[in-house]
């Protein structure tokens, strides 16, 4: 009795070898093979640098909130109207940021002053937020105490007068470390004749740049206190800004920081920005859907090839089942020569889109540079650099799909291959 083969014996690979590497003359698809293996190693490509730039722009976003901007604000529920407006009169806020910053999992709170107010120099006026917060709290807002850009000394902050701006507020009215920036508030001095505009000047001791354009171009820091006598919110605070230890956890955290201080309001981080996370998740799928079709193109032409392959490769076909190969043994040759231009072409993709993903920066500022600028605009992006992370999730993702794909497409042609009846193959030969 004749012993059957196990399947994918070494003799399969090495036909379905020489069927890859055969020229046309020799009834070989060589051209369509190059095709087909550079086709699906620029869509893999395209795929991870897409998921790369799409995991950057969703870390670079979060990590700039959670580093810029409190996890939790807490806001005092006694101080609403009947129409459900608050007052922002925070009156026990020492007490209440002293048992928040007691809690586990809490790194620190601090009691703030907010107010928007316009900002002149010299014949220059930009509208601002202003940010009351004493020294000590400062220095434990990430991003503020550790920025990408710094000029002057964050310990001079809350030293007379002194106050911390973003790198955007002094490009837009020419400030430097050492101006003064005069704040101009509606909400002023109350009189008999009613509420004057508040004038004021501050010297300029710190300048901080974290990256997100809508932060820097806007955000200004003043001293506490100082910021209490311009707002007119003595002996009061606005809110309790919370900065948490592990930010993702922070729907486990709401209901402590509520029961710690009492009669609250809670607003966190993902409450503020959940809209453009969804947007951006949403934005994930949508292109990877898109990117997705474009791997199966570049999968189509492997298809096209082995149809050429099984029609030039009749004769042998027919030659092979008359010496006893089974339709089995047929299949797996020419699912070989399909599934190795995938499998070559895929790992060719990572490679060259973990590349692109990892060597981003110097791409796109000599694609910058050649066209003279203008490539990149933080003012319109938000962010001050083009980003990308990858993740062994969105690699695996790639190369699950584009593997996936190049099997499943192969099976098609190769089962009209292990069909062919070896009489009419050779019936002309």
């Amino acid at each position: 009795m004749s012993r059957i083969p196990p399947a994918f014996s070494r003799f399969e690979f090495l036909i379905a070898w020489r069927y890859l590497r055969a020229r046309r003359a020799e009834g070989g698809v060589s051209t369509m093979t190059v095709i087909s293996f550079l086709g699906i190693m620029l869509a893999v490509a395209a795929l991870i640098a897409t998921l790369a730039v799409r995991s950057g722009f969703r870390h670079e976003f979060v990590g700039t909130i959670l580093g810029a901007n409190a996890h939790i604000s807490v806001y005092d529920r006694t101080e609403f109207d009947a129409a459900g407006r608050a007052d922002r009169r925070f009156e026990e806020y020492e007490a209440a940021a002293s048992a928040i910053a007691a809690l586990p999992g809490v790194d620190h709170a601090a009691a703030v002053i907010r107010g928007q107010v316009m900002a002149s120099h010299e014949g220059r006026n930009a509208g601002v937020e202003v940010i009351g917060i004493t020294p000590a709290d400062l220095a434990n807002v990430p991003l503020v105490a550790s920025p990408e850009r710094a000029m002057g000394d964050l310990a001079a902050f809350g030293a007379g007068e002194g106050i911390a701006i973003g790198m955007g507020v002094a490009r837009e009215l020419g400030l430097q470390v050492g101006d003064r920036l005069r704040l101009i508030s509606p909400d002023g001095a109350r009189t008999p004749f009613g509420t004057s505009p508040r004038v004021a000047a501050y010297e300029i001791v710190y300048i901080f740049q974290v990256g997100r354009w809508d932060i820097d171009r806007v955000r200004v820091y003043m001293p506490f206190d100082l910021a209490q006598g311009y707002f007119n919110r003595d002996g009061v605070a606005d809110e309790i800004e919370v900065f948490l230890a592990d930010p993702e956890a922070v729907d486990q955290m709401v209901l402590p920081v509520m029961m710690a201080a009492g009669d609250v309001a809670i607003w966190t981080w993902q409450d503020s920005s959940g809209a453009f996370l969804q947007a951006l998740q949403m934005e994930d799928n949508i292109m990877f859907i898109i990117l997705s079709i474009l791997v199966l193109i570049a999968t189509m032409n492997i298809v096209s090839g082995l149809i050429m392959l099984v029609k030039n490769k009749s004769r042998d076909i027919g030659i092979l089942r008359t010496m006893g190969l089974s339709e089995g043994s047929v299949l797996r040759i020419f699912f070989l020569c399909g599934a190795s231009i995938g499998v070559a072409g895929t790992l060719a993709g990572v490679t060259l889109g973990c590349a692109f993903a990892i060597w981003i920066d110097p791409i796109f500022n000599a694609v910058n540079w050649i066209a003279g600028g203008g490539v990149w605009d933080p003012s319109v992006r938000l962010i001050s650099s083009l980003p990308a992370r990858l993740e062994w999730g969105d690699v695996g993702a790639a190369v699950a799909l584009s593997l996936g794909l190049s099997f499943v497409v192969t099976i098609f042609p190769a089962r009209r291959a292990a069909r062919m009846n070896p009489v009419e193959a050779l019936r002309y030969e």
